[in-house]
């Protein structure tokens, strides 16, 4: 059927002398904006390798908005359980900055604010909280990204655990190395390691402020539907560095962390 209506369509174009043979498709005009929005459940938060639950599931979700120019800002909240946070029981992040292409390598650079309310419940005058600029690059499926904080990292300091000498964690780096492959029919791979500097963590009583965190997991689009199911293998050097919010064990052990999202 489709070769007898190509075939008269054809005809009836030769046989008029001034027939437009072809018409270009009319230009897809892009957007000014879009805005997005993601949710997801996770049985376990790890934020750079640690555990920011106890180990206990957690629910998240977010919006973005990106201009065409490749300006963009957003907003993605969490919730939380960690001695780090002081009380707080929800973590909310707020982001902007600016993306561009050349061709296949990418460039991003912005800065991110972890906002946490009610921090300072158990203990006044901590306050969790922590503002980081940051500058990436990605080439194909993979990608960098490097962070520094100029605030305390997460309102840890020497007034905070009660210890004298003024001692500050700002400074403090991070970096994310990361590759995220996609295996046909749905399936993905991701693989990935971070290193955290703490500033002055030892000083603070940190063994060990040079902090690495590991990821390796694979994803699945379910039925093509969008809903992503994923199943990763999380863990750190130092699983002690952070703890639990009894403080009865280290919360950067390795386990499995599994999760299901959604961008719509």
């Amino acid at each position: 059927m489709k070769k007898v209506l190509i075939s008269a369509a054809v005809a009836a174009a030769c046989s008029t002398p001034f027939a437009v043979l072809a018409q270009a498709a009319p230009a897809k005009v892009e957007p000014e904006y879009t805005i997005t929005g993601n949710a997801g459940l996770f049985s376990d938060y790890r934020f750079r390798g640690y555990s920011q639950t106890d180990y206990n599931p957690a629910f998240q979700g977010g919006f973005d908005f990106a201009h065409k120019s490749g300006f963009y800002l957003g907003n993605w909240n969490s919730n939380v359980n960690s001695t780090l946070y002081n009380g707080a029981s929800l973590e909310m992040d707020f982001y902007g900055g600016y993306k561009a292409t050349f061709g296949d390598f990418g460039l991003d650079v912005g800065t991110i604010y972890y906002f946490y309310p009610g921090t300072g419940q158990k203990s006044p005058g901590v306050d969790a909280k922590n503002w980081e600029v940051y500058v990436g690059g990605s080439w194909g499926p993979l990608s960098a990204k490097y962070y520094y904080s100029f605030t305390d990292f997460f309102g840890l300091n020497s007034g905070a655990l009660g210890l004298p000498g003024g001692i500050n964690t700002k400074g403090s780096q991070y970096l994310d190395l990361t590759g995220t492959f996609d295996l046909g029919s749905g399936f993905g791979v991701v693989a990935h390691v971070g290193w955290q500097k703490v500033k002055n963590g030892e000083q603070l009583g940190m063994v060990n402020d040079s902090l690495y965190d590991y990821k390796l997991g694979a994803t699945y689009d379910i039925g093509g539907s969008g809903w992503i199911g994923g199943l990763a293998v999380v863990g750190t050097n130092e699983k002690n560095a952070f703890l639990v919010s009894d403080a009865s064990e280290g919360a950067g052990k390795t386990s499995i962390v599994v999760s299901i999202t959604k961008s719509f």
